[in-house]
C-alpha cells in the first residue's frame, strides 16, 4: 500500500467514525458516549458539526479513533480467556466502561 492509498483508507475509516458517532449521538447522547469513550463536551462538539466540518476533519491522514484497551493483559485475558463468548462481551463492556471513569480524571492531571 503506498502513501496515497493509504491516506485514502484512513480518510474513509476517519469519515465513518465521525458519521457513526454522530449518529449515535443522536440516537442515544448516554449510550453513545460510553460506547465511544468521550466525554459531554466532545459529545456536544461531535454532535453540533456540520457535514463540511466533519468532512475537512476527517481528511486528515492521521486515524481519529483510538483503541481504548491499552493494557494488553486485559485485552489478552477477554480475548483469548476461556470463557463464553457472551461472557466475554460483558467482561469487555466492564473494562471499557471502566475506561471510560479514568479519561476525564487523567486529561485534569
Amino acid at each position: 500500500m503506498d502513501a496515497a492509498e493509504a491516506t485514502k483508507e484512513i480518510a474513509d475509516l476517519n469519515l465513518t467514525y465521525m458519521l457513526l458517532a454522530q449518529k449515535l449521538l443522536r440516537e442515544d447522547r448516554a449510550s453513545a458516549m460510553l460506547r465511544l469513550g468521550i466525554g459531554a463536551e466532545m459529545a456536544n462538539l461531535l454532535a453540533g458539526m456540520s457535514l463540511a466540518e466533519v468532512i475537512k476533519l476527517a481528511a486528515s491522514n492521521f486515524v481519529l479513533c483510538a483503541f481504548r484497551l491499552d493494557e494488553q493483559p486485559a485485552l489478552r485475558n477477554v480475548v483469548q480467556g476461556d470463557r463464553q463468548a457472551s461472557l466475554q462481551q460483558a467482561h469487555l463492556s466492564i473494562l471499557l466502561a471502566g475506561g471510560q471513569n479514568r479519561a476525564p480524571a487523567l486529561a485534569r492531571s
